[in-house]
């Protein structure tokens, strides 16, 4: 059935709406790791899904930086549910680059109608991340073969279709193999047990014999031959998925602080304070704590625009400064969401830390999250370029 396709004015109050609706149940799905199936068939159907699809292709064509706002406000309410589209918008986005007109007339109208693309990229047991085994070979009929493993697979559990990064043929390019969720010879396991981002179902990809057609095949490699912002973008994502759990944690501090909180008796006793949110060492901690969200915040607003404006006139000072932008958007978020994360439990008291409440999933989610760039090679490319005016690497994580 065709989504909605949704304005620029529209989709943020929509995104506003659906986090808002799935706060309400956060706490709960990740205590007791209840997938979130039918959240996702909701924010499936508002059409938050679709924004980005070109429209040359009848999608709204939204700009990076309205996608990032849509991910901070589905973070807000629930990060897991944020992160679990993270891949379809990616890879979207890869067909922006890569894909054939008809390959994006197809998968774009698949969008449009409310299928959800997954992932297949990351395998455990290489050398780094960026090193791959999973592989397409030529059947002899003129089409292909995939074989392999992946692992953090988030989203191709409920996925409809899922790009796996693959090497064409042994040692070839590393193009992407576009297949359905439930063709012969895909298994998907739901075998993620991290301590964070519970109902992701970022778990298992087993690939045995699976066959893919010429026509469901993309090129990867030549993404990065040229300047581009697929890195930038999916970077920028991650951080927004951040932002909005810095704030979720802040907010839900401030409100057991003026609920739950009682007094440190000594600022009754010399201060004569009996509420809990007028000590000042709580109204400091505070203050502090907002003054840390909100620079990420502005990091990560001007990080979208400067991919806005690397994809709107592109070229390699453009495609370094956006990259430059995303990385210190990263590294604020990444600080921000570990800090209001802790100090949570530093400014509600003892407790706060009660497992019925679940408040530590704000620093569960945010501590594993994080994981999944190192903020320190962030900085150290904002640091070569200040040193040096040296732009960042030239791939798919910056």
């Amino acid at each position: 059935m065709p989504v909605p396709v949704l304005s620029s004015h529209e989709v943020l109050a929509v995104a506003a709406e659906l986090g808002e609706r799935f706060a309400k149940g956060a706490a709960a799905r990740d205590a007791d790791r209840v997938l979130p199936v039918a959240e996702l068939a909701e924010l499936s159907a508002s059409g938050l899904l679709a924004v980005t699809v070109p429209a040359a292709y009848g999608g709204a064509g939204l700009p990076a930086s309205a996608v990032a706002e849509v991910f901070r406000r589905l973070a807000l309410g629930d990060p897991s549910i944020a992160q679990i589209p993270h891949s379809h918008f990616v890879y979207v986005n890869a067909l922006c680059h890569q894909g054939t007109p008809d390959q994006q007339s197809f998968f774009f109208g698949e969008v449009l109608e409310g299928k959800r693309f997954g992932n297949a990229q990351s395998e455990i047991g290489t050398r780094h991340v960026r090193e791959f085994r999973t592989t397409l070979r030529p059947d002899g009929s003129g089409s292909w073969v995939l074989d392999g493993e992946k692992g953090y697979a988030t989203g191709a559990l409920l996925a409809d279709w899922i790009p796996v990064l693959s090497h064409l043929d042994v040692d070839g390019p590393l193009h992407v193999a576009w297949v359905e969720r439930h063709a012969a010879g895909v298994t998907v396991v739901d075998d993620w047990n991290g301590m964070g981002q519970r109902t992701t179902a970022s778990g298992t990809v087993r690939l045995a014999g699976v066959a893919v057609g010429a026509d469901r095949i993309t090129p990867y490699h030549l993404t990065f031959e040229g300047p581009q912002t697929y890195g930038a973008f999916a970077q920028l994502l991650h951080a927004a998925i951040d932002a909005g759990i810095a704030r979720a944690a802040l907010a839900d501090a401030a409100e057991f602080v003026t609920t739950k909180s009682r007094p440190h008796p000594d600022a009754l006793a010399e201060l004569g304070i009996s509420r809990h949110a007028d000590d000042p060492t709580v109204v400091q901690a505070f203050g502090e704590l907002e003054l840390a969200v909100r620079a990420a915040e502005a990091l990560l607003a001007e990080a979208g625009r400067a991919v806005d404006r690397a994809d709107a006139d592109l070229d390699a000072a453009s495609a370094g400064a956006a990259s430059l932008a995303v990385a210190a958007a990263r590294a604020a978020t990444t600080s921000a969401s570990l800090e209001a994360s802790t100090r949570l439990f530093e400014v509600s008291g003892t407790r706060s830390a009660l497992d019925s409440l679940n408040l530590h999933r704000h620093w569960r989610n945010a501590r594993t999250h994080t994981l999944h760039d190192p903020a320190a090679w962030k900085v150290r490319h904002l640091g070569r370029w200040a040193l040096e005016g040296r732009l960042p690497p030239h791939h798919g994580q910056l």
